[in-house]
């Protein structure tokens, strides 16, 4: 039987939403925030349970917790890329703010709020680290002034980046807590529980295997994890499908022109030539075709790593 895929909302919160797996939050909070934001406890806000599951299927399967000294924490995944994630995020922290203030409260009793959302796609192209932190700083000095702001970003394929099909390489880019739980995200498939190699045999991920192997689902929440994985599946085939057809077109482009211009300079100088212009040439098809179905600039910038500047020009081409 194939193992349930972590990065599926329901599955992600049935392990990490639940009093008896708050070891595990923890560690995954840990080893995203900063030495003075650890926990050492966490109390959670809204656990998963399967009833209040079956009176709101639609929810967001976010966690929410706050820490022993009154910091939240609010931990999402999320499987595709929408318009506005940015926003959305934004939003998210607002809210996890701003519902600790209760009526007659004092502005006093607020506590810092941290925003974690771990994506399964390339939000920041620009930026090339998988894990990203940002705060408010003071623009001329970057003094960080208000304190109580913080969102993290943690960008699952910049983590597992092209060589990800054997245990060896995933092995190699585990330096850090966060590549473990990363390395049990994207890869959990290649983990086995009693037979982990040396960087990645901790007692949580252990735990989380285990708890992993033995995810059970009632028929409902079967139900809502296919439809979620159906999704996963189809947004992943199509991008490939992009990908390889317009990278095979644009190299056999490229090189052909390629090599032409290399005459002068020799076949071999042509042929290095024409991949760098067919590989710029795969990301431009792949363009046109998300244009033409209406996929937003935004979006497309961030699948290719085209600039917004490049695709609007493409559009005035047409």
């Amino acid at each position: 039987m194939e193992k349930i895929n972590p990065r599926v909302d329901i599955a992600f919160k049935k392990i990490f939403g639940v009093e008896e797996n708050k070891d595990l939050l923890i560690s995954l909070i840990n080893s995203i925030v900063s030495e003075e934001d650890q926990v050492t406890d966490v109390t959670l806000l809204n656990p998963y349970n399967l009833q209040s599951f079956k009176k709101d299927k639609l929810s967001i399967l976010d966690v929410k917790a706050k820490g022993h000294d009154g910091k939240r924490f609010n931990i999402e995944i999320q499987i595709s890329d929408e318009a506005d994630y940015n926003k959305r995020a934004l939003y998210y922290w607002a809210k996890l703010y701003t519902e600790q203030l209760k009526a007659r409260g004092d502005y006093g009793e607020l506590c810092k709020a941290i925003g974690i959302h771990i994506l399964n796609f390339t939000s920041i192209p620009e930026l090339e680290p998988y894990h990203n932190v940002f705060y408010i700083t003071e623009k001329e000095t970057g003094f960080h002034y208000f304190r109580d702001l913080e969102l993290h970003t943690v960008e699952l394929k910049k983590f597992i980046g092209e060589d990800n099909n054997e245990l060896n390489d995933l092995v190699k880019k585990v330096k850090a807590s966060l590549d473990m739980w990363s390395a049990f995200l994207t890869r959990h498939d290649l983990l086995v529980e009693d037979r982990l190699p040396h960087e990645l045999d901790k007692p949580e991920l252990k735990k989380a295997l285990h708890v992993l192997d033995t995810l059970n689902f009632a028929e409902e929440e079967w139900q809502a994890y296919e439809d979620r994985l159906k999704w996963l599946r189809i947004e992943t085939n199509t991008l490939k499908n992009y990908f390889e057809k317009g990278r095979a077109e644009g190299m056999e482009e490229g090189i052909a022109k390629g090599i032409e211009k290399g005459k002068v300079e020799g076949i071999e100088q042509g042929i290095d030539r024409g991949i760098k212009m067919g590989e710029q040439a795969a990301l431009i098809k792949i363009a046109n075709t998300l244009l033409s179905e209406g996929t937003s600039i935004e979006k497309i910038a961030h699948l290719t790593g085209l600039t917004e500047a490049e695709i609007k020009e493409l559009m005035v081409d047409k």
